[in-house]
């Protein structure tokens, strides 16, 4: 497979063996289940659920997806077939293969196997049934050297010669081996193992949970305290040997390399005894020398060993008894936690304090070397080669198309690792440019087979201070003309020098340019040539739509965007033949001097135009300057070049979508709209003309980051009309509209009605040929685009927000929100305008704007700043950000703006990387960045917010900004490390120099997502909709065997199939197997998207959940406790999430009898609700609801009436009398009041109550006088303002512990969870599909549910009433209907009677742990 030969073996592909060589094996390890994965880590891999998970759950889940293979022979389907290993050590292991794995996937699985991890040189060797032997080269495919379906086959590793390089690599896997550094343990993981360790059953501690509880409600008051809570400490590694290092011998003479010697090793073991090691072609021994003479005999006869693992465990015991240890502790760890990220996130916190920097020879060896992301040990990679063999693999099969995602996928990554490496190199100037007499701007630079240059912050140059203010008609006339000629802003300068066409540019005539502007000639230059920063993101984006739209014959260069100490840097792969003589001739396509001159040709142009058509972007005509006509199906300046490899390449697509009507100003060339909006327009006008007649169903949209195309489209504008009229039927409808919005964006067809296509060169300043009609036409159709994003997709947008549909945490989830709406950054204005009613949301916004405005700016300043003023300049910024911070003796706007001044007339100092040369003297007295103050900063934002976003930040905008999440976001946008201790952010200077740890690069990219599984997840939505759990089950459970097998374990859209398989299962009432799968979410979350993700969060909220529904509240609350954490670094403690996880909370506190912490909870929740969403808000309902059942559970019936009728009265107000909730909630309101007259009807019969047990609810209340008033002042009052039309879906019990619980509202697909868990039920229960009425808590029966039963004592004294209520506030919670509410015990009987039934088709496995749940219920009842 392309690009997996240079680093098999190489140094690097040792190193890193689990992330290098096809990461995507441990995956398959889990899927194609090689012995020694199952005999090793499934033991551990659910080692948090030893206490109640069945020996069967994990062998049926297995069996389950091998059934799936059998019975569906779809694209997951694997035919596994077993197969013996014979290993170097002797022993025997059992694979199971799949005819079409290659060798390296049974290299990948012998070196996760425990017994051969440590062997890195050997053959191997298949023996078929009839006694024929095959060598089996590495990158062969079983199938294609064998048949191992005959059956009886084994396979044979034999010990391979060492080489130079061979050798070296075994060391670094030795090393790597011995080093618990690449074990990245999850805290739910250690929770869990904790609890067991603690408790060994399910109990729960009250003093425990009393800690917690405290610390929950403290934390959120104090964010900034929460820092330091947030890092747990690294596992403690395990000392097996006290070093290893390369001898100073090496390399060995002459007359000893022809003896066979390769390398000496110095070795000191924990015993304290040295050796010298020889690494010979065959074996390693210990040789003679002592001293500083070598003397190679060696010491011993014994003493020698094939691997140096092996040498090692016979000269040191305690090396053989830690080695054991580590591979212990490896097995016990989720699988999931030892599997290395190809691309892990940035951390920007580090642990406080910060550890001690210790010797390490091995380390210090490795970073010897400068790299820079290149294959010291092997050829350089030829990137683009291995891209386009990738993409010319053949994929007509399901398995042909699963290796070539897979291989794309993992070339892909590789790519964007070794570019954001190499662009490191080029920053910090360790690499020399190719063309090193041109302008510093034009710089480019070859590295590694990757082509780099640099984009500059042209939004920047709109800032008056920057041109205006310094009153320099030269600078003025720059801004101008960078203004004028920014047509050319994106044409990178890589294609136009490598292309010998820089003289074409508008460029060529300098005396033409600055005797316009009076300019000098660079300055002219940097500004019409360089690409900006909007130019390289829309490139990338075009580059992924092409990809996507996968054309054959067609092709792209890979590409990543690195942005590192200020500086943009783009990554190419390089174009073949374009470095070797002037191949001006081989452009074929497009133009490369803004339309002057446009080349064409029709075989080319017959490609763009396939591309085109999944694109919507029309064929069209335009002209050159000499006036001839040419027929275009792509932006003028995109090119099509031929390659030296007969390939043809399209480049620069800067603009594959419409220009944005709304924004054609100068400077807006590269406003252009989004493709989730032209995709959405356009499906929305198909479905106009489809169903003119028809009224749609009303379509919900989700912000699913995993699903890009989605679109809000049909029918948004009667979705405005009519925002109540949802229906239980509209998950499905969505994913049934979704599915097919998708399917017509990848293939239009003829058949399908008239479709819409754009002409991308409208608003331009390009001739377009046509009829005037033509052109108005393609104008109106983009103005039209651009009026559906204001008119109909921004309100619905807002309505989603304001209805708690799209519930965005952070400034990521919502630019991730806006991005699947179709809405551009550039209009956060506009929505934080729109969402001035909603505190949240508006400071969600603003507080977005500030960072990215910040963001610009500090960048600025880091490009200005020597090497050794990194850190200070970083702690300096942040304390005028932050603090409040002021320059002595100099005027902060002032200096500023000289400095700026300086830098314009410079010409080049904000291009390229000209930061280091202008100005240097200036800095020797006072590095620049110190004459920036907080006024000066803060001002600079303002201004820099209202030109960019259109914002107008208020005057307090400084002390109402969150502190702890602009940090945080600000971190992870520029690359900033941390340390994680308190900061008193009210002080004037909080951060320190040594607060700051590191600076890291941040990456943009385009890695291929695989098509196969995301169309399986959605086929997997819609059978989850419909009820038919079996089926889902199936889907999902494919789509995660595909996922894994293209991407391996560590990437998002299997967390996205990991949460589904959860849900099904948690559906099915198999709480067990939901935890194994939402613990796989977990993990994955952790590892792919950042410790403090909202979906994080998320997921430790579904863990405790489920462990709640398990009987573990207190580990439940543990979990809890890690999502408040999380949620506040994100959002801060104001977010209608934090109170939707204080009900589930309040809940929990509820069923183990707590009532006092559970009212406090509540209280909260309810004081943040009204706050955020109004007295009037369906989530304040909520609340209420929550309150009624507490004083329900508590016997204070009159307080529950009053509690209710106020959710009856926000529901009848927000969906009428007639809604089903309506009515739900009125059933309550009678059951309460029925039981109140019970209650004093028993009273009037004498029935003696027990004073003292209810004397104890009263005095609850009175030790709470807080909660008396609150409750009451809530009871009384009759709230009247009404917040916006609130979403029927969220339901009445939204968070109390359960679906809408288990899957928050409003984090992208979770909001499809929530809205398919309602009609799971309905669909299930009318399919006659048996479901178990999850979560039914069960009851410890302290003092406070005693009293419940004696003021009931009308009812069972059992508690089971208390059982009953919370069962049918549980049941329909995920769809909010509080309906058929039976409150009497016997008509509630039956459903737990079925209890004990399997669901259908999910197979024995799924309910493998009902009994054991059932007796331990029936333990707890009684």
């Amino acid at each position: 497979m392309a690009g997996k030969s240079q680093k098999g073996r190489s140094r690097r592909g040792a190193q890193n063996s689990t992330n290098y060589s096809e990461q995507m094996v441990p995956s398959d390890a889990t899927t194609k289940g090689s012995l020694s994965d199952v005999k090793h880590s499934n033991a551990g891999a659910n080692g948090l659920l030893t206490q109640s998970e069945s020996p069967g759950t994990k062998t049926e889940a297995k069996e389950s997806e091998a059934a799936t293979s059998v019975d569906r022979p779809k694209q997951g389907d694997l035919h596994l077939y077993p197969v013996s290993v014979k290993t170097l050590g002797g022993e025997k292991l059992e694979l199971q293969l799949n005819p079409g794995d290659s060798v390296m996937d049974v290299r990948q699985f012998l070196l996760d196997a425990p017994e051969t991890c440590y062997f890195t040189c050997y053959d191997l060797l298949l023996h078929m049934k009839d006694e024929t032997v095959h060598h089996l080269e590495d990158h062969n495919e079983i199938s294609e050297v064998a048949d191992i379906t005959t059956g009886n086959c084994s396979l044979e590793m034999v010990a391979a010669s060492y080489d130079d390089r061979s050798i070296r690599a075994h060391v670094y896997r030795t090393r790597e081996l011995l080093s618990l550094s690449t074990l990245h343990a999850s805290l739910s993981t250690s929770l869990a193992l904790q609890h067991e360790a603690t408790h060994g059953t399910s109990s729960v501690d009250p003093v425990k949970t009393e800690v917690l509880e405290l610390d929950g409600l403290g934390f959120m008051e104090d964010v900034a305290a929460s820092l330091s809570n947030f890092l747990s400490s690294p596992s403690k590694e395990i000392r097996s040997v006290e070093s290893i290092v390369f001898s100073s011998f090496n390399p060995p003479p002459s007359y000893r390399r022809l003896a066979g010697d390769l390398i000496y090793l110095d070795v000191i073991t924990l015993e304290g005894n040295k050796y010298c090691i020889t690494g010979t072609t065959k074996f390693f021994h210990v040789n003679s020398s002592t001293g500083d003479i070598l003397d190679p005999r060696p010491i011993k006869a014994n003493f020698e060993s094939t691997t140096l693992i092996g040498l090692l465990q016979k000269i040191s015991s305690k090396f053989k008894k830690a080695f054991r240890e580590i591979l212990e502790r490896k097995a016990s760890a989720h699988p999931f936690e030892n599997v290395q990220s190809l691309l892990p996130p940035n951390s920007w916190l580090g642990l406080y304090p910060v550890p001690d920097h210790k010797r390490d020879a091995a380390r210090a060896e490795e970073a010897l070397t400068l790299s820079y992301g290149s294959d010291l040990l092997g050829m350089q990679r030829d990137w683009n080669e291995e891209l386009q063999a990738c993409r010319d693999f053949p994929h007509t099969t399901p398995q042909e198309r699963i290796l070539r995602d897979r291989a794309l996928y993992k070339v892909t990554s590789d790519f964007v690792d070794a570019a954001s490496n190499g662009a490191i190199g080029v920053i910090s100037r360790c690499i020399p440019p190719i063309n090193p007499t041109d302008p510093e701007c034009f710089h480019m630079y070859v590295h590694n087979n990757i082509f780099y240059s640099f984009a500059v912050d042209a939004d920047l140059e709109q800032l008056p201070k920057r041109h205006a203010s310094v009153n320099n008609p030269k600078i003025e006339g720059s801004i101008n003309s960078l203004k004028n000629t920014d047509e050319n802003d994106g044409n990178s300068s890589c294609f136009k020098v490598s292309n010998g066409c820089i003289s074409e540019s508008d460029g060529s005539n300098p005396s033409e340019l600055s005797g316009a502007t009076g300019l000098p000639t660079e300055t002219q230059l940097a500004e019409s040539e360089q690409a900006t920063y909007a130019s390289a993101n829309n490139d990338l984006k075009g580059t992924k739509a092409y990809q996507e739209a996968d054309v054959p014959g067609l092709y792209n260069l890979a590409m990543a965007i690195i942005d590192y100490r200020g500086h943009r840097v783009i990554a190419q792969s390089v174009l073949p033949g374009i470095l070797q003589g002037d191949k001006s001739e081989s452009l074929i396509y497009g133009s490369v001097d803004n339309g002057k001159k446009i080349y064409w040709n029709e075989d080319f142009h017959s490609k763009v135009v396939k591309a085109a058509k999944t694109l919507h972007l029309k064929e069209h005509e335009v002209l050159d300057e000499a006036g001839n006509v040419f027929k275009l199906a792509g932006p003028v300046e995109c090119k099509g070049i031929v390659g030296s490899d007969d390939r043809h390449y399209l480049l620069d697509l800067m603009r594959v979508t419409p220009r944005d009507a709304n924004y054609n100003g100068p400077g807006s060339r590269f406003c252009v709209l989004r493709p989730e909006l032209v995709t959405a327009f356009c499906q929305k006008a198909e479905a106009a003309e489809k169903t003119k007649g028809k009224s749609s169903v009303e379509e919900e949209h989700v912000a699913a980051p995993d699903l890009p195309n989605v679109a809000d489209v049909n029918d948004l504008v009667e979705d405005k009309a009519d925002p109540a009229s949802a229906s239980d039927s509209q998950f499905a409808a969505k994913v049934q509209k979704n599915e097919t919005l998708q399917e017509c964006g990848s293939t239009p067809t003829a058949s399908s009605c008239q479709e819409i296509y754009f002409n991308p060169n409208v608003f331009t300043e390009f001739k377009l040929a046509g009829t005037p009609e033509e052109i108005a036409a393609d104008e109106e159709n983009v103005k039209k685009a651009t009026q559906y994003l204001t008119d109909v997709v921004l309100p619905k947008f807002i309505q989603d927000l304001c209805t708690l549909e799209v519930s965005p945490m952070d400034g990521q989830t919502l630019t991730e929100a806006l991005h699947a709406h179709g809405i551009n950054i550039r209009y956060i204005g506009k929505v934080a305008e729109m969402t001035k009613h909603l505190p949240h949301l508006w400071d969600l916004c603003s507080s977005e704007v500030v960072v990215r405005s910040a963001k610009h700016i500090i960048k600025d300043v880091l490009r200005d700043t020597e090497d050794h003023d990194i850190g200070p300049a970083i702690s300096h910024l942040f304390n005028c950000l932050f603090g409040n911070c002021q320059i002595v003796g100099a005027k902060g706007a002032n200096s500023m703006q000289s400095k700026t001044q300086k830098k314009e007339n410079s010409g080049k100092s904000s291009r390229g990387q000209s930061r280091w040369k202008s100005g240097a003297s200036e800095r020797k007295n006072q590095p620049s960045y110190m004459s920036i103050n907080s006024e000066s900063l803060w001002s600079d934002i303002q201004e820099f917010a209202k030109i960019k976003y259109q914002f107008e930040m208020p005057e307090d905008a400084r002390a109402r900004v969150k502190k702890v999440s602009v940090i945080r976001n600000l971190c992870q946008k520029v690359g900033v490390t941390i340390v994680a201790h308190k900061y008193e952010l009210g002080a004037a200077a909080p951060f320190q120099t040594s607060d700051i740890l590191n600076l890291q690069p941040v990456v943009k990219h385009s890695v291929p997502v695989c098509s196969e599984a995301k169309d399986l997840v959605e086929t997997g939505k819609l059978q989850l909709a419909e009820g038919m759990l079996s089926e889902a089950y199936t889907l999902f459970s494919e789509a995660f065997s595909i996922l894994q097998q293209v991407t391996g374990p560590m990437h998002r859209e299997v967390a996205n199939c990991c949460r589904y398989l959860a849900m099904v299962l948690y559906h099915a009432g198999d709480m067990a197997g939901a935890i194994i799968q939402q613990h796989k979410e977990l993990i994955i979350n952790e590892r792919c998207l950042g410790l403090d993700h909202p979906d994080t969060a998320h997921s430790y909220g579904n863990m405790a959940l489920f462990y709640h529904g398990l009987n573990q509240t207190e580990l439940a609350l543990r979990h809890m406790s890690r999502a408040l954490l999380l949620l506040s670094l994100s959002s801060g403690p104001d977010h209608p999430d934090v109170a939707a996880t204080f009900i589930n909370v309040a809940m929990m506190y509820q069923d183990i009898g707590k009532m006092d912490t559970a009212l406090r909870y509540l209280q909260e929740a309810l004081k943040k609700n009204e706050r955020l969403l109004g007295e009037e808000h369906i989530q304040t309902a909520v609340c209420y609801h929550a309150l009624a059942i507490a004083f329900n559970c508590m016997g204070a019936y009159k307080l529950s009436h009053q509690h209710e009728k106020k959710t009856y009265d926000i529901l009848v107000k927000q969906l009428g009398e007639e809604d089903s909730r309506t009515r739900d909630s009125q059933n309550w309101m009678k059951t309460f009041k029925m039981r109140e007259i019970q209650m004093n009807a028993q009273k009037q019969k004498g029935q003696v109550l027990n004073a003292a047990s209810a004397q104890k609810a009263v005095d609850i209340l009175k030790a709470n006088p807080d909660l008396m008033h609150a409750f009451q002042a809530a009871a009384n009052s009759g709230g009247t303002t009404s917040s916006s039309n609130t979403s029927v879906k969220k339901s009445l019990n939204a968070a109390i512990a359960s679906e809408v619980g288990a899957h928050p509202r409003g984090r992208g697909v979770d909001e499809r969870a929530a809205r398919a868990a309602a009609e799971v039920r309905k669909k299930a229960a009318a399919r006659g599909l048996l479901i178990r009425p999850h979560g039914v808590p069960v009851q410890a029966v302290p003092p406070l549910t005693q009293l419940l039963n004696i003021i009931n004592s009308g009812m069972t004294p059992d508690s089971s009433t208390n059982n009953e209520e919370m069962e049918v506030a549980n049941t329909k919670v995920e769809d909010g209907n509080l309906s058929n509410v039976q409150e009497t015990a016997t008509e509630e009987k039956p459903k737990l009677d079925k209890e004990d039934q399997a669901p259908v088709g999910l197979g024995k496995g799924l309910s493998a742990l009902d009994s054991k749940k059932q007796k331990m219920k029936q333990k707890a009842a009684a």
